[in-house]
């Protein structure tokens, strides 16, 4: 299991939400609310590298958010 931790003041919640349902299929994600941050535990499914899933899974967050703050 890895956890990812985003953090609330730069990160929006509908788009690590978003990142979260893009890798579903990959891997079991729960989501987690704090004060902070959302907290995500990513595993893998399968064969899958969960490495690879939770970095790009932080990048698809983090450039949503980028997008979102365009807006």
């Amino acid at each position: 299991m890895i956890t990812l931790s985003f953090p609330r003041d730069l990160y929006v919640g509908v788009a690590v939400d978003a990142a979260a349902k893009v890798y579903a299929d990959h891997a079991t994600i729960e989501l987690e609310q704090t004060p902070e941050a959302y907290v995500l535990r990513v595993v893998a499914l399968g064969e899958a590298n969960e490495e690879l899933i939770a970095d790009e899974l932080a990048h698809y967050a983090l450039g949503a958010s980028v997008e979102h703050h365009g807006e």
